[in-house]
């Protein structure tokens, strides 16, 4: 799971990989990889939705600077991902792949990073343009923030969602709790009737170029 935990170092070194798979990165090209994905993604109509409701993930931050934005992006903060962020993923099966990439870059801490300026991985970071569902799930969010009044409703929900979604990865290897937690899922998610028909088509075309 990518969170904010600093990594170890030591596990660049690790002898199960070979030295002949690792790639030598630096810390900027990391951090303008996960933008670029974030941005094939679609992540910017999300995030517009969280803001107009009070709900930016910046919020306090001190490296941001009024009208002007992020002074010091870091791996930390580009790995985060917020509750839709993390469902949109999960729910197209590409979370796994953003957490692995992430989980081998150290130094992460909260809104701020240790991480070297050069290290090693050995896991790239691929993921497809997948802009119509997030933007699907953007316009969801917008209905549900328009008819529901309740303060802080859009935000207690993506709370709730990235609960679970933890949930289901540190429980994995427990069905019966796996069960229950993507049934909360699925009723949290309900409401999301454009999305759910923009991923039914996305899985659709998955399959027939198996």
């Amino acid at each position: 799971m990518s969170g904010f935990m600093v990594n170890d170092p030591s596990q660049q070194d690790s002898p199960s990989i070979h030295p002949s798979l690792l790639k030598k990165v630096s810390r900027q090209s990391v951090i303008t990889i996960g933008i670029q994905a974030l941005h094939e993604v679609g992540s910017d109509p999300i995030c517009k939705v969280c803001i107009a409701n009070g709900g930016s993930c910046c919020n306090s931050c001190r490296h941001l600077a009024d009208g002007i934005g992020c002074q010091q992006r870091n791996t930390s903060c580009t790995a985060w991902l917020c509750g839709f962020l993390k469902f949109l993923l999960y729910e197209t099966g590409l979370l796994r792949e953003w957490n692995d990439y992430w989980d081998q870059v150290p130094g992460q801490g909260f809104r701020e990073d240790f991480t070297p300026e050069v290290f090693f991985v050995e896991k790239s970071l691929h993921l497809p343009d997948i802009r119509n569902l997030s933007e699907a799930l953007a316009a969801d969010l917008q209905e549900l923030a328009r008819t529901h009044i309740a303060i802080g409703f859009i935000l207690t929900l993506r709370e709730k969602i990235d609960k679970n979604i933890d949930q289901l990865e540190y429980f994995e290897h427990d069905p019966k709790k796996q069960i229950s937690l993507k049934r909360s899922l699925k009723m949290l998610s309900g409401p999301f009737y454009r999305f759910q028909k923009e991923l039914h088509e996305y899985r659709q075309k998955l399959q027939n170029t198996k």
